[in-house]
This record gives C-alpha cells, sequence and structure tokens, in this order.
C-alpha cells in the first residue's frame, strides 16, 4: 500500500476553483474540477413548480496522506463545509498511482 490519498470535494457549482485554489495552498500539487448533478434529499428543490437539478462540481486531489488533514483543514476554512447544504469532502486511501509524472518520481526516489 502506498502513502497517496485521494481527497474528493463535491461542493456546488463554481465552488471548484475555491477548493482547488485552497488545496494547492495547503500543499497540493494540484487536482481534477469534474461537474456533476446532485441527487440528495436537500436537494429537490423547484422554481414556479419545475424541478431545479441542482449542479455540483468535484474536485480531485491526489496527494501524500500526511497532506490530508492540512488540505482538507484548508479546503473547510474557505467553503465552510461544517455548515449545511456547503458539500462534503473524504479521503480515499490510493493502493496505486500511474500516469502522474511529478508524484511517481517523488515516490520512486
Amino acid at each position: 500500500m502506498s502513502d497517496i490519498s485521494l481527497i474528493v470535494t463535491i461542493v456546488n457549482k463554481g465552488w471548484g476553483d475555491r477548493v482547488l485554489d485552497a488545496s494547492v495552498k495547503a500543499g497540493a500539487h494540484g487536482g481534477t474540477i469534474l461537474f456533476g448533478r446532485g441527487s440528495g434529499i436537500h436537494e429537490k428543490q423547484k422554481f414556479l413548480g419545475i424541478p431545479i437539478e441542482p449542479e455540483k462540481e468535484i474536485v480531485l486531489t491526489v496527494t501524500y496522506s500526511d497532506k490530508n488533514e492540512d488540505i482538507l483543514n484548508e479546503i473547510v476554512r474557505v467553503t465552510d463545509l461544517c455548515k449545511p447544504r456547503t458539500g462534503i469532502a473524504f479521503v480515499i486511501p490510493v493502493d496505486k498511482v500511474v500516469g502522474v509524472a511529478h508524484l511517481l518520481s517523488e515516490i520512486q526516489e
């Protein structure tokens, strides 16, 4: 098992860049922003009787496990993730990484 993690942050549309900037400020090398739709219990809003599809941004950040806490703390600070309906972040351990040149070169040294 490697000491690499994937931090997944899901926020409302327009907040992905803030998450990415916070991650880099806290020590990440970068990240990827994907777009999606929410379907949670608090996501069922309507406008004039028409359901609104809540748009989300998913930020994926591959980083060293020892940086997880600093990165998560900075993400929470800039996005107020502790408040309801602002988003969620979680960490997944990563067994292998390929195709990320700057991380692989550091791991192999």
